[in-house]
């Protein structure tokens, strides 16, 4: 019901500017998805290199600061010849340690947090090409290898979560409700 509103709350605006739903770019153009992909590819280079970096003892502003960075770097890159596009960060990077659930992105008055052995953390960041946005995330333990694996609870923690996203994405189908997907999951 809200969405349903929303839409036409968003298309009697754009009646007024005197502006067509019709207008609006779809992933039916190559254009479109060109964007999409570029924004994607940005992103997992991005999320590649704050995970490279995320050892032990590294700076939780650091990484968010780099992740940022090299988010813009990136960017910079692209339709450079197109000056009024926009691009570039749709999320700021955000490293969250353990218990922090998401989002966590200190400032710089903020006391400094540092990952540490065996910490728990996930790293999300966000890609804009245009508008057309890639949000990306991992999770990851301090200091784990393939030689040093992740045991006891957490290793079953991490399963639990990965199984039950593998669940979710697989019972995600076109007209599908996410009240459904919530009742099998929960």
């Amino acid at each position: 019901m809200r969405g349903t509103a929303r839409t036409r709350a968003s298309a009697a605006r754009m009646a007024e500017r005197g502006e067509s739903s019709d207008d609006e770019p779809t992933i039916a153009e190559d254009v479109v998805v060109t964007k999409y992909k570029m924004a994607g590819d940005m992103a997992n280079r991005v999320l590649k290199s704050v995970l490279e970096a995320a050892v032990e003892g590294a700076s939780v502003l650091n990484l968010c600061e780099m992740g940022d960075s090299l988010i813009l770097e990136e960017t910079g890159k692209v339709y450079k010849k197109e000056k009024d596009m926009k691009k570039g960060i749709a999320f700021p990077t955000c490293v969250s340690i353990n218990n922090c659930v998401c989002h966590f992105s200190p400032l710089k008055s903020d006391p400094p947090v540092c990952l540490a052995a065996g910490d728990l953390f996930k790293i999300e960041l966000g890609v804009h090409v245009d508008g057309f946005i890639a949000v990306v995330g991992h999770t990851a333990v301090v200091g784990a290898t393939k030689e040093s694996p992740v045991t006891d609870r957490k290793a079953d923690v991490i399963k639990a979560a990965y199984l039950a996203s593998e669940i979710a994405h697989r019972m995600v189908v076109p007209g599908g409700e996410v009240c459904h997907l919530l009742i099998h999951l929960l």
